[in-house]
């Protein structure tokens, strides 16, 4: 009977952990819902800015538009975008071996600095002598306690002015882009410096503008404007796809435990239907002996 004992005490275990990981998927759907809807709502103007920014770049000199300064990428910064916690698959450690990747093979024999965007990837890279955290954007986990444009706004500035100032010749953001709720790609995105669009000959884009207002102004205004966007966008991309992948973690979870559930509850019956039949053979049993008696 010990043995039935533990395999109920499993059952119910089991039970009570389905109950977790369910109401973690229908949060997570919850929140999935207007997560998606501000990336897809943000995306459409993010990449038609982007578009307008590298053609705009294309007319500018060096001189104009410091954020496109193309220099040999000697120091380099590497933005990891993660989640604050876990339970959601590979969403995390994809991240984390990504950056690993672009450290030892890309970027090998230059100066890397990692920038942690959440909590989980400034735990791996925690000890790690490319870890870099400036005091002044906060913890790693702040960003998405409450994910806003002006929190991102602040890290954005934050990148430009190193770069402007020739103290990063390259940065590169590191971050899950959603797709749907099952599916996250890892995209490595160049932020700084600007890439420069190429205008075919004939192309709209490479006509001659008369620029209102300036150039200057409009280096000073709409180029950071956008790549704050950029960064913005990247951010909105990984929330929506934690909560999909978390989603999709705790809908798989939830029906292995099903599973296992169903596999203890068919062993615990054939158990208890072994255990009823030895009882009634020794009750058998005995009463033959009394009959021989």
């Amino acid at each position: 009977m010990a043995n039935l004992k533990e395999i109920k005490n499993r059952i119910t275990s089991i039970s009570s952990t389905m109950q977790i990981t369910s109401a973690m998927k229908m949060v997570s759907a919850a929140k999935l819902k207007r997560a998606q809807d501000a990336i897809t709502q943000m995306r459409p103007y993010a990449e038609k800015l982007q578009e307008i920014l590298g053609n705009l770049s294309a007319t500018l000199d060096l001189s104009e538009n410091a954020y496109a300064d193309q220099r040999e990428a000697k120091t380099v910064y590497i933005v990891g975008v993660t989640s604050n916690r876990g339970l959601c698959g590979g969403f995390n450690n994809n991240i984390v071996k990504k950056v690993n990747a672009l450290i030892a093979d890309e970027y090998a024999g230059k100066d890397v600095k990692m920038i942690a965007v959440g909590k989980k990837i400034n735990d791996s890279f925690k000890r790690s002598e490319a870890n870099f955290r400036p005091e002044e954007l906060g913890g790693a986990e702040e960003m998405f306690n409450d994910l806003t444009f002006d929190r991102c706004s602040a890290l954005a500035q934050f990148l430009m002015d190193e770069f402007e100032a020739g103290k990063v010749d390259k940065v590169v953001v590191v971050y899950n882009k959603f797709k749907n709720a099952a599916v996250q790609l890892v995209q490595a995105e160049q932020f700084l410096p600007i890439q420069v669009t190429e205008a075919e000959e004939g192309s709209a884009s490479a006509g001659d503008y008369i620029f209102e207002p300036s150039k200057q102004e409009i280096v000073e205004e709409m180029i950071p404007k956008s790549l704050k966007t950029q960064l913005y966008k990247a951010l909105l991309d990984s929330n929506a796809s934690e909560h999909g992948a978390r989603m999709t973690a705790m809908h798989k979870a939830t029906d292995n435990a099903g599973d296992l559930k169903r596999t203890l509850t068919l062993q615990y019956n054939k158990a208890r239907q072994a255990a009823i039949t030895n009882e009634i053979l020794e009750i058998v049993g005995g009463a033959e002996a009394l009959k021989g008696n």
